[in-house]
């Protein structure tokens, strides 16, 4: 084989592998997806309302939902302030209905189930 027979199919096959990658954005949503699926609060307590009130949308891309542990999606929720996203969660908003499922929580719960999703450790 020649040298340039060798050089170009080489950069084929490199052209080839790299076309197969996706660029990245979908394997980090669905990396984010899966590890959103492994985190928990700490708290018994709370993990019990987690899990039965905010794991089934905020563990699913699909939802829409902002990913627990997903610090870009949360950040700017977070800055419109816990105040609004506490009355977000008690009145609904988009897809999440009112009281986001817990009709017995109470604001601090809702504000600590904020905290943990907004601030869980990308990498538990």
């Amino acid at each position: 084989m020649s040298p340039l027979t060798l050089v170009t199919a080489s950069l084929l096959a490199l052209t080839l592998a790299l076309a197969g990658c996706d660029g990245g954005s979908g394997s980090d949503a669905q990396l984010r997806e899966v590890t959103s699926r492994t985190l928990q609060p700490e708290d018994t307590e709370l993990a019990a309302i987690y899990n039965r009130s905010c794991r089934s949308c905020h563990t699913v891309a699909a939802t829409r939902s902002p990913l627990t542990g997903d610090a870009a999606a949360w950040d700017m929720r977070m800055q419109k302030g816990m105040d609004v996203l506490v009355n977000n969660v008690i009145n609904g908003i988009g897809g999440m209905p009112p009281f986001g499922l817990c009709m017995d929580c109470n604001a601090d719960q809702f504000e600590a189930l904020i905290t943990f999703m907004a601030t869980a450790p990308a990498n538990p």
